[in-house]
Formats: C-alpha cells, sequence, structure tokens
C-alpha cells in the first residue's frame, strides 16, 4: 500500500466518462511600449517574426499542457486555432481548443496564450528594456477563459 500521507494530490479518474467534444477559447495580453507593436507590425524585430513564432509556441503549449499543468490528463486534441490582434499599445492573443475526449480543454486554451504572450516577450525584449534593465511598460494581463463549449455525450 502507497503511503500518502495526508498528501491528496492526483489526478481525477475519468475513466468512466463518455467522451464529448469540447471547445475552449482564452485569451490574454501583452501590453507593451507604442513603438515596441509598431516594430511587430512592420516585422523588424530582430529575433524573426514575431507572430509566427508566438502562433507555434501556443500550439506546442496546448500539446505539451499535461507536461506543464501536473494534473492535466493527456487529451486528443483535434484542433488548435491561434489569433492575434495588434492595437496601439498592446498585442491580444486568443486561443481555442477542440477536443473529442473526456475533460475539458480550458488548462490548454489558457497555457497556449500564456506561452504565446511569454514569447512575444522575450522576443521583444530589447525594445521593452529601460535604462537600468527593468521592463516598466510590460505587463501579461487579462488572462482568462471567454468561452467553454460542451455537447452532449455521445
Amino acid at each position: 500500500m502507497l503511503d500518502r500521507s495526508g498528501d491528496r494530490s492526483g489526478m481525477v479518474n475519468v475513466a468512466g466518462k463518455p467522451d464529448v467534444h469540447r471547445t475552449a477559447t482564452a485569451s490574454g495580453t501583452i501590453r507593451l511600449k507604442v513603438s515596441t507593436v509598431e516594430a511587430i507590425r512592420a516585422r523588424l524585430v530582430k529575433k524573426g517574426d514575431v507572430l509566427c513564432t508566438a502562433r507555434l509556441a501556443a500550439i506546442l503549449a496546448v500539446k505539451k499542457t499535461p507536461a506543464l499543468i501536473l494534473m492535466c490528463h493527456p487529451i486528443p486534441i483535434a484542433g488548435v486555432e491561434v489569433g492575434f490582434q495588434l492595437e496601439q499599445d498592446r498585442v491580444v492573443a486568443v486561443v481555442t481548443v477542440t477536443s473529442l475526449g473526456k475533460t475539458g480543454v480550458e488548462m490548454e486554451a489558457l497555457a497556449g496564450v500564456a506561452a504565446a504572450l511569454l514569447n512575444i516577450w522575450d522576443m521583444v525584449k530589447y525594445l521593452e528594456k529601460d535604462e537600468a534593465g527593468g521592463y516598466p511598460e510590460t505587463l501579461l494581463e487579462d488572462i482568462r477563459v471567454v468561452e467553454k463549449i460542451k455537447a452532449r455525450p455521445m
């Protein structure tokens, strides 16, 4: 018998649940200097195409969510859509994940958004630093699930 010594951490058993078509959409924002957003828009960032890289990072994060979020089940990902909206002083990332499985896809969508935004930050950090090496204008914010759809069991 395993000694868990009061530790209640563990994955939920979903074996008895039916497969269900599920979709979740998450969004989030990275606030940047206006000049940084213009550099992204003009594709003048030294590390390359920021939005293409962020899109690929989001897709990979969705696929690797169980490795990042410890109690998440590996689930079959049917589709991932990643979009960006460039505003004057920010980039909004939106990730929609679809699956046919026993558990939801909210964490996958959130992981995708977070990875996209972190990759944007990494690629533009040289443009965002102040004289002291800080990031006074750079901010990740409003990462959240904006929609969750669960179809009836099959």
